[in-house]
């Protein structure tokens, strides 16, 4: 396991639920990825980030999907993309990763 953090840095983590408006292959990326748009609503709005998920969701599939996205770190370069959201993501044995999910 990684490095431990304590419960007060887990506070600091500002998770939101958003949805997908847009999702476009990312061919700058150098893992095989796509760019996202995502709507927070009216407190944080329209951002931008990306995720290594091709191997499991088509980009049509991710349109309209609820999320967990981290929306309070700095922004950040990423090949031509800059961001400032995270979308909550894990893995699968096989690879690739899927998204976690706020539909339900």
């Amino acid at each position: 396991m990684s490095d431990k953090i304590l419960f007060e840095d887990f506070m600091k983590v500002d998770m939101r639920i958003g949805k997908i408006l847009k999702a476009e292959d990312f061919p700058k990326a150098k893992v095989p990825a796509y760019k996202l748009t995502i709507d927070f609503g009216k407190d944080i709005g329209i951002k931008r980030s990306s995720a290594q998920i091709t191997m499991l969701y088509a980009k049509e599939d991710l349109e309209g999907m609820m999320i967990v996205a981290v929306v309070n770190f700095p922004p950040k370069q990423v090949a031509a993309l800059r961001w400032g959201v995270r979308v909550f993501c894990g893995k699968k044995n096989q690879g690739g990763g899927f998204v976690v999910s706020g539909d339900k």
